[in-house]
């Protein structure tokens, strides 16, 4: 059985992206869980060497709430386009290059899948959630679409702009954020989290745990 995260805890997100933090912070409120980043606690980001999804987010979630002294959340997500083998995969924000330059990304992967008729994608999100004594408990998401080009929309943040989920016809690039926080790759994952370690999602006519 999953370890509870309680109502009230303090939870150390395990990373320095703004996007991921604010998504983060949104799906956790109903919670009463207060979401603080390795970013704001001056912690380091640990070098991925990791050759999985699930092996990143728990490297990076155990690094957290080792240095933190508190559970950690992490989250090792990726682009995977079929026509270049899955990648970029676990080298997705590697492929964005030091200064975060998702533009040059998307013009790579749009580079090397070349004519490629095959425009299958998806978004992988895999969460681990560790505690300072070591217990960690691992969650994933995955949805999938086509990629397109030239990107298209201004919200989001990485390849939003140039991925499609089937059945849709905006890009996460397009999609209002309230409407892509309810069905990213992150939601699945995050859904399956509530699942294992948070419980039902408090009801609106109670009060809310911290009386606001």
């Amino acid at each position: 059985m999953a370890r509870p995260l309680e109502a009230g805890a303090r939870l150390v997100l395990a990373s320095h992206n703004q996007g991921k933090l604010d998504e983060i912070r949104e799906l956790l409120a109903p919670w009463d869980i207060h979401v603080v980043s390795a970013g704001d606690l001056g912690l380091p980001e640990p070098e991925e060497t990791e050759p999985t999804f699930s092996g990143n987010a728990r490297l990076k979630a155990q690094a957290a709430a080792g240095a933190s002294g508190l559970p950690a959340l992490a989250d090792d997500s990726g682009f995977c386009v079929s026509a270049l083998g899955g990648a970029p995969g676990i080298y997705s924000a590697r492929w964005a290059g030091p200064n975060k330059d998702f533009a040059a990304a998307m013009r790579r992967v749009h580079d090397d899948a070349g004519d490629a008729e095959d425009r299958n994608a998806h978004f992988v999100s895999v969460l681990c959630l560790a505690w300072p004594d070591g217990h960690f408990e691992v969650f994933e998401g995955r949805v999938e679409g086509i990629w397109v080009w030239p990107p298209r929309g201004e919200r989001g943040f990485g390849y939003d702009p140039m991925f499609m989920p089937h059945g849709e016809d905006e890009t996460y690039g397009e999609m209002e954020p309230a409407r892509k926080t309810a069905t990213s790759h992150r939601a699945r994952a995050f859904g399956a989290l509530v699942r294992g370690c948070l419980g039902p999602h408090p009801k609106p006519d109670q009060p809310h745990p911290s009386g606001g």
